[in-house]
């Protein structure tokens, strides 16, 4: 079910005017309004009472569509019913930004929600099948080696029904990767991927270019290292997984067999709609299964 998120842009209050008052209590008018608005009770402060109007105020930035569209009806109803509130037909609710669809005629207000809801669901669809791929490494940017990674990523999901960019190539360096991220995703793309800087050396930074993104983004091992094992400055391969917003960030490895393999996962996975801890684990098991084999040949 989706819901509509919407900025109060700091019009909080709602206005009920032509209501009477008698010996009142005006908090349990603050905690039947916060219920009948699924809001907490401390959510909702009575701020003015005058002779014939009353002021709340909705301790909050954002609410969700369905808490208030419409609920004029039920609010005076419920209102009349606390001791010493008396409504008319006069009783009229107003605010002077989104809470005023409080007041929508209640056929309208699911109209507008359905509506709204569809061209929501018609939207994220569309985003969601927008991917960007993008190749990192100065190998490739200096054209010491092919990008055979962008073309294989780019024909399985146009197969799966994507619309697919590719996207520049990378430098090595975790800064200028979150960048670029931010930047696709303020683009609309519902899906990055990104190849290479995985491993464990000092150039590898595209797990942590993910993290300047999402710091909550899911890195499990492929293979562990001991450091200073070599060039190994880290203590192993990781693939990454982050969510922001409506968009799924991946990170594969940058050998062309390992990301065949990894692809097969990933598209299953998101067809799935695997969360991002599912996700990265699926993918990641897939590679270390891999590895396992190859050290038993």
């Amino acid at each position: 079910m989706i819901s509509i998120e919407l900025n109060l842009l700091g019009k909080t209050e709602i206005w009920i005017e032509n209501i009477k008052l008698k010996n009142a209590d005006l908090g349990e008018i603050a905690r039947v309004t916060a219920e009948v608005l699924e809001l907490k009770p401390q959510e909702v402060i009575v701020t003015d009472v005058r002779e014939s109007h009353i002021v709340l105020d909705v301790m909050r930035k954002t609410v969700y569509a369905d808490q208030i569209f419409g609920k004029k009806d039920e609010l005076l109803k419920r209102l009349s019913e606390i001791p010493g509130v008396a409504i008319t037909e006069n009783t009229t609710i107003h605010s002077d930004g989104i809470l005023g669809f409080i007041a929508l005629d209640k056929e309208v207000a699911r109209e507008v929600t359905e509506r709204s809801k569809q061209i929501i669901s018609e939207i994220k669809n569309k985003v969601a099948k927008r991917a960007i791929i993008f190749p990192t490494g100065f190998e490739i940017k200096r054209g010491m080696i092919k990008d055979t990674n962008t073309p294989i990523i780019a024909e399985q999901l146009e197969k799966d029904g994507y619309n697919v960019t590719k996207g520049r190539i990378l430098n090595d360096d975790e800064d200028y990767i979150g960048s670029n991220i931010l930047d696709a995703i303020s683009k609309g793309y519902g899906l990055i991927i990104i190849t290479g800087g995985v491993g464990a050396e000092d150039k590898d930074r595209t797990v942590e270019g993910i993290l300047k993104v999402d710091p909550d983004a899911v890195t499990p091992y492929v293979v562990r290292y001991k450091i200073g094992t070599g060039r190994h400055v880290k203590d192993g391969v990781k693939i990454a997984v982050g969510r922001v917003g409506e968009t799924t960030i991946i990170a594969l490895p940058g050998p062309t067999e390992e990301v065949k393999l990894s692809l097969e996962a990933v598209v299953q996975g998101l067809s799935r709609g695997l969360d991002k801890h599912t996700l990265a684990n699926h993918i990641a098991d897939v590679l270390r299964k891999r590895l396992n084999k190859m050290k038993h040949k």
